[in-house]
């Protein structure tokens, strides 16, 4: 595969991942990151920033939606759920945390989750579906800080 671009490369590999990737290390590690950022995220919908974001959210409907952490009666579209949920993540700023800075699992996880929600009755995903997802967003992640020049430059701004 020389020819191969690091692009082609790096979407063979995603494309490539399925559940038996998943090892019981794996999966004990992603639970642990999951439990973390949904604590910090129900903290986090407590927050200015968070209550601000509701608010202005509230304009959006469809008829599919996800739910806000925290608000059992109030959901929104799930492009607009994984945001919500994102910013009450991020307020708290407790989250999981690699150098040089980025947040995998505030980024991922409230987009699986949203998504997740959003499948009909007849679609619903498994738990290891979910882990899976989630194992991918944050390789996707990892795969692009590792690319990225200006990632490898933040800490020399600082």
């Amino acid at each position: 595969f020389p020819s191969q671009t690091i692009t082609g490369n790096f979407a063979s590999v995603i494309h490539g991942l399925n559940v038996n990737h998943l090892t019981d290390q794996v999966i004990q590690r992603s639970k642990r990151m999951i439990l973390d950022t949904l604590g910090v995220g129900l903290l986090g919908t407590s927050t200015e920033i968070c209550h601000k974001v509701i608010e202005y959210s509230k304009i959006y409907s469809s008829d599919t939606s996800s739910s806000i952490w925290g608000h059992s009666d109030f959901r929104l579209p799930p492009l607009y759920a994984a945001f919500v949920n994102g910013v009450a993540v991020h307020s708290m700023d407790f989250d999981d945390t690699w150098h040089p800075a980025t947040h995998p699992s505030g980024a991922v996880l409230p987009a699986v989750i949203a998504l997740s929600e959003a499948f009909s009755q007849k679609k619903k995903i498994s738990g290891l579906d979910l882990l899976l997802a989630f194992n991918v967003g944050i390789e996707v992640q990892g795969r692009l800080l590792r690319f990225s020049t200006e990632a490898r430059n933040i800490p020399k701004r600082y």
